[in-house]
């Protein structure tokens, strides 16, 4: 018999709860508010792949925020100081720099189609690191550059950002699609990225040039696309499927599928059942050696695929609720023209400017993009649940609105009202900064919600090819202004005029808001069954079921 417990002695090994415990504290309202960006950041990382989080920090705040920033104030001093060109002229020159960004769905359709070694977005980060790290060495190390090949080093900076981005955007677009409640937040951590690495652009950008030169200071851009490389070897991203292996026997090849192998060539990008030749020895099962079963197929499949993509990009592009605002999009930047490559030069003229000197510039933009953050802050915490159309136009209505106060700065009523040149450029710049963001914050959360699976890098980066087209639109209108009325590197009588213009096109844009879907930014823009039966995903399921079949026949032999 068991030896009966006495129920004393039960109770006592049961511990009594601890007296006078001391209950914890909740944190004060000033640590709750510094610990809710780590929070946020943590469940960021626990819903999405801590890599990715990474690829957004270095890519959106190191290459697209620094390098973006920096480059934006180097080369103006490169163009009027270095090269001596006229505004007109440099305006032009600048909106080549938004050639990469058109190019954006060639980069998003390689990053979707042509996988390298199985990796659909690593390889294309280091190849943008590479791009970027030569072009910056060439321009910073040679001197005396003709105009054209200096262009095309800068062109070469840009098109590295360029790449990165879309690689990224990528990822982006996908997790935005399958995780919908997190897009605002990953839009509002990229805008947070990319406004801090630009405030640390521009804060050093003005010490270079002083102690390096516009040239030199080109130099610096160097280490960013470094990163580039080092995080193509860095990010999570699943390989896809590997080539079988050629030492498996002819014969379990053919128990497996008949008279004939399935081959995948050697980047895993299509697969095919092809019929076997006896006379075929294992170098034949190769698809690196010219000749073999795999080679006679790989480019027809590719250019199939290639096919599928633009078909499919073409019937969501035709969709009314994807082309209105698309083109809300593009009308709204290309009617803004751009000034400011007049005002920049105006900003540095010793007689009828200001004459800023190199590092009050660079400060000048270093506080427009603290208030880009707080841009963020602000669309995040209070204006993410309001519809689209809503919200656009308040934000268009009063970004036109503060665009009069760069006339009133060129016409130096600030001086009349009792405000110095540098407290009224950084309000100015503040306001300005303030409503951009806001405004383009809800233009790419809508972007993202138009995006097919399967090429959501493809068509995202289309989308972001027609807003680039209209910053190009833009500049070269803009320049085209500021020509036509004869605004040189001495004669900026007409200045006020040109601004003055982009004011009133700027208003103009309301009319247009139609475009715009009425529909909150957590809802559906198209349906989901539009995104999902896309041509392409539907290959992409077939595609892993075959794989995933494939698979356990190899596992049962």
């Amino acid at each position: 018999m068991e030896e009966e417990q006495n129920p004393s002695e039960t109770l006592r090994l049961i511990p009594n709860p601890p007296r006078n415990q001391p209950r914890k504290q909740p944190p004060s309202p000033l640590a709750a508010l510094l610990l809710q960006p780590i929070q946020w950041l943590q469940m960021l990382c626990k819903q999405l792949n801590p890599t990715f989080i990474l690829g957004i920090a270095l890519v959106y705040g190191l290459s697209q925020g620094f390098s973006n920033s920096f480059f934006k104030v180097v080369t103006d001093f490169y163009w009027k100081d270095v090269q001596k060109v006229q505004p007109s002229v440099s305006q032009i020159y600048i909106g080549f720099y938004y050639i990469p960004w058109i190019l954006k769905p060639v980069w998003g359709l390689l990053t979707d189609v042509f996988p390298v070694m199985g990796y659909r977005r690593r390889p294309y980060f280091v190849a943008a690191g590479v791009v970027g790290t030569v072009s910056a060495a060439v321009v910073a190390v040679n001197g005396n550059l003709p105009v054209a090949v200096a262009l095309g080093c800068l062109i070469g900076i840009t098109a590295g950002v360029a790449i990165a981005d879309v690689t990224i955007d990528a990822c982006i677009a996908r997790n935005s699609i399958e995780m919908r409640s997190l897009a605002a937040d990953m839009q509002s951590f990229s805008g947070f990225c990319s406004s801090a690495g630009a405030l640390l652009g521009y804060s050093t950008s003005g010490f270079f040039v002083n102690r390096l030169g516009a040239q030199g200071a080109l130099g610096v851009l160097v280490g960013p696309a470094a990163m580039l490389v080092v995080l193509g070897f860095v990010i999570h991203e699943l390989r896809g499927p590997n080539l079988p292996s050629i030492s498996n026997s002819d014969n379990k090849r053919k128990s497996l599928y008949g008279l004939g192998i399935w081959v995948f060539d050697p980047y895993g990008l299509i697969g095919k059942v092809q019929s076997v030749n006896p006379a075929w020895d294992v170098e034949g099962y190769d698809p690196f050696v010219p000749g073999g079963i795999a080679s006679h197929h790989i480019a027809a499949e590719a250019m199939e695929k290639v096919e599928v993509a633009i078909r499919d990009m073409g019937r969501t592009i035709k969709c009314p609720q994807v082309w209105k605002p698309s083109l809300y999009m593009y009308l709204s930047l290309a009617l803004s023209i751009s000034t400011h490559e007049g005002q920049f030069y105006w900003y540095t003229d010793p007689k009828a400017g200001p004459a800023f000197s190199q590092e009050f510039v660079g400060m000048i933009y270093a506080v427009g993009a603290m208030a880009s953050i707080l841009g963020i802050l602000i669309y995040h915490k209070t204006l993410k649940e309001y519809p689209f159309r809503t919200l656009l136009f308040f934000a268009q209505l009063i970004y036109s609105i503060s665009g009069f106060l760069d006339i009133i700065f060129i016409l130096r009523w600030n001086l009349w009202l009792g405000l110095p040149d540098y407290l009224f450029v950084i309000m100015e710049e503040c306001i300005s900064r303030v409503v951009s963001r806001v405004r383009w914050m809800p233009m790419i959360i809508l972007s993202t919600k138009l995006c097919p699976l399967g090429i959501e890098g493809t068509f995202f980066a289309l989308l972001m090819c027609i807003d680039s087209l209209g910053s190009l639109s833009s500049k070269w209108a803009g320049g085209s202004v500021l020509h036509f009325l004869h605004v040189t590197r001495s004669d900026f009588t007409n200045l006020w005029l040109v601004v003055l213009i982009r004011n009133v096109l700027r208003l103009a844009t309301l009319a247009l808001i139609f475009l715009v879907p009425n529909v909150g930014q957590a809802d559906e823009v198209i349906s989901s069954d539009f995104l999902d039966n896309s041509s392409w995903s539907v290959v992409g399921k077939e595609d892993e079921e075959l794989q995933t079949c494939l698979n356990k026949d190899d596992d049962q032999l």
